[in-house]
């Protein structure tokens, strides 16, 4: 029997929302990645999933190594486990090298000599601005010709955007902010295949379109089929007419009543292809809901497991409203299911929600 979007939901909210104890490195190792170049992401993602995470749990889990955030896959930002930052990492090496080489006029050998330079020149904390410095220097002894194409556009992130290295606050601990960053080389935890590319989607955020593991990742599809040819997996037919791939051992299908608060980016939206989320949210909320122009989404409202509307919490004081927004001819959350939720957000983000306002909008 083929399966349906709400199968697929009902499949990928078991891995996303697992009833997981244990630490904040555990918690964000179970479900995979957090999309996070929104900084506070991981903090509202974490609070979403695990109601009762704290601020000061996900920063201590930030300064200890247990998780790490840098730019890998698609040149987007994610947070995750070291051993899923390596995944991330082997996952931007086969889906950016031959990108960036193409933007600089280079071949891949020398656009992997000069990663490795980076990686090496990032072994104490530097800045932009000194990585910038440090990839002009290279070009203009190894191939002066790119300089201009390094120095404008995509280019003024090539020191940083290659799944290499891991950024952290220049000062202080607010990891949910969006300051001034500084990059280190991260210490992979070991190799790394396309096939555990591949798995990591799959455990994270299966069943999946071959389109999805793709999208998620930034690689072609030809990389997934080598990928899912090393791996033992199960498929059945699914919506669209696209075959889905999953692992033998997924866990049980579960559902999701009540409300939660999503971050910008989260994964029940930037974990499958653009052109087909609907196993959590319509077409028409999704256009709603991602500025095409600038790659924004607004934070989601997952109502009952699907995504109904969304909220906003302005500013960055202390002390905010918050107001939440649900679609017309969708389910409207009561204000008695907004207290978990609203708690959650307060405790991951250390905050004080001082009044909720509920609006309809039609889309």
């Amino acid at each position: 029997m083929a399966l349906t979007w709400d199968d697929l939901s009902a499949a990928s909210v078991a891995r996303q929302f697992p009833d997981t104890p244990g630490t904040v490195a555990e918690r964000v190792h179970a479900i995979g990645d957090l999309q996070t170049q929104t900084a506070r992401s991981a903090f509202i993602g974490l609070g979403a999933r695990f109601p009762g995470v704290s601020r000061a749990e996900i920063v201590a889990a930030y300064e200890d190594g247990g998780i790490v955030r840098g730019s890998t896959v698609r040149g987007t930002v994610h947070t995750a486990s070291p051993e899923a930052y390596t995944v991330l990492a082997e996952a931007t090496r086969v889906g950016q090298h031959g990108r960036w080489a193409r933007l600089l006029g280079i071949t891949e050998e020398q656009m992997a000599g000069l990663w490795a330079s980076v990686e090496d020149h990032a072994r104490e904390w530097r800045t932009p601005d000194e990585l910038r410095a440090h990839v002009a220097d290279w070009l203009t002894r190894h191939a002066p010709a790119s300089l201009e194409a390094a120095a404008a556009g995509p280019g003024r992130y090539l020191g940083f955007a290659h799944g290499a290295l891991v950024r952290r606050p220049a000062s202080g601990n607010r990891w949910e902010g969006q300051g001034k960053p500084v990059y280190a080389t991260f210490e992979r935890t070991g190799p790394a295949t396309i096939a555990d590319v591949v798995r990591l989607h799959l455990r994270a955020h299966g069943p999946s379109s071959r389109q999805d593991v793709a999208w998620w990742a930034g690689i072609p599809l030809a990389a997934v089929e080598d990928g899912l040819a090393e791996l033992d997996v199960v498929e059945q037919a699914g919506p669209e007419g696209r075959a889905y791939v999953d692992l033998p051992d997924a866990p049980a299908p579960r559902d999701l009543p009540g409300v939660r608060l999503l971050p910008e980016f989260d994964a029940l939206l930037c974990g499958y292809d653009s052109r087909a989320r609907d196993r959590f949210v319509t077409s028409e909320h999704h256009r709603r809901l991602w500025n095409e122009s600038n790659g924004m989404l607004l934070p989601p409202l997952l109502v009952d497991g699907r995504i109904t509307g969304f909220w906003r919490a302005a500013g960055t004081a202390r002390r905010r409203p918050l107001e939440v927004t649900w679609f017309a001819r969708t389910r409207r959350p009561r204000r008695a299911e907004l207290d978990e939720p609203v708690a959650a957000l307060e405790t991951a983000l250390d905050i004080t929600v001082t009044e909720v306002t509920l609006t309809r909008e039609a889309v």
